[in-house]
């Protein structure tokens, strides 16, 4: 069990974010990334959808066998982690809880932002965790559908790109937060912009960083994680499936991760009806 990868699911390119924090904090461990770039964005889509393409996924890299589930989306996360958490016989981490307690630990006025896609923001999941963990905050959220958009197409970090994310977080800044929590694994992509849109006063959260210290924990907690006399014994190793444009994926990701022979590889995904998939073995 212990020399099973960890699998990493994601909307697209943007759980790379987690990935990256994951080959820095845990270079033991293997990986298998599945990102659904073929139907992604994920925000606009319903609850209900987006849940059944997360158990489409999940069932995916199960298959390919793995000792721990990391939903590397937040809406993803939304919709789905705690029905995964009560099925599933691995652990399963999400994003969203880390982010929500690293959020209250960071503020100092006690004004919280959180910024993610529409869905993630309609289930209100992030203000309702972090209010269950602390009654003494003001948690203000803002929908910023666009910046999905942008990292997926791999908009060039210039001027205009500043300008709109100044644009679009405006309303937020006005609010008076100290501290936001970046609540989508794509947004740590845009974080230079989105620090100077906020002003250095406001501490950004990346929910993705968090996460991993999770993961680690869990690893030690379940005795699952690899020592490194067994890493040099069994080397570990990366593997990323992608439902879109194997190209793409691999240009993209290689400058993110600073990689470019990542060993990319394209993926059909069954649609099963959510029922079937609700009802399959875990």
């Amino acid at each position: 069990m212990r020399e099973l990868p960890i699998g990493y699911i994601d909307s697209g390119v943007g759980g790379l974010t987690v990935v990256k924090e994951s080959l820095k904090q845990l270079p033991n461990e293997s990986i298998l990334f599945l990102g659904d770039n073929a139907r992604c964005p994920y925000g606009p889509r319903s609850l209900d959808q987006v849940r059944a393409y997360i158990w489409q996924l999940t069932n995916f890299l199960r298959e390919q066998g793995i000792k721990m589930l990391v939903v590397a989306c937040n809406t993803g996360t939304a919709a789905a982690v705690d029905e995964l958490k009560q099925v599933l016989k691995i652990p399963v981490v999400g994003v969203i809880a880390s982010g929500s307690r690293a959020a209250i630990k960071q503020t100092r006025n006690n004004h919280i932002g959180v910024i993610g896609t529409q869905g993630t923001i309609q289930s209100q999941l992030y203000r309702r965790t972090i209010l269950e963990k602390s009654d003494r905050v003001t948690v203000d959220s803002l929908a910023c559908p666009s910046f999905v958009d942008l990292v997926e197409s791999g908009v060039p970090h210039d001027v205009e790109l500043s300008h709109h994310i100044d644009q679009v977080l405006a309303p937020l800044v006005d609010q008076g937060i100290d501290t936001l929590v970046l609540g989508c694994t794509h947004y740590p992509h845009l974080q230079a912009e989105i620090q100077k849109a906020v002003g250095l006063g406001v501490t950004l959260i990346d929910s993705g960083v968090e996460t991993v210290n999770e993961v680690s924990m869990l690893l030690d907690y379940f005795n699952l994680s690899r020592s490194a006399d067994e890493a040099r014994a069994n080397p570990p190793y990366q593997i990323y499936y992608t439902t879109g444009s194997v190209d793409s994926f691999k240009e993209m990701a290689g400058k993110w991760l600073q990689d470019p022979l990542l060993d990319v590889r394209g993926c059909q995904i069954r649609g099963e009806m959510i029922n079937e998939i609700t009802n399959s073995k875990p």
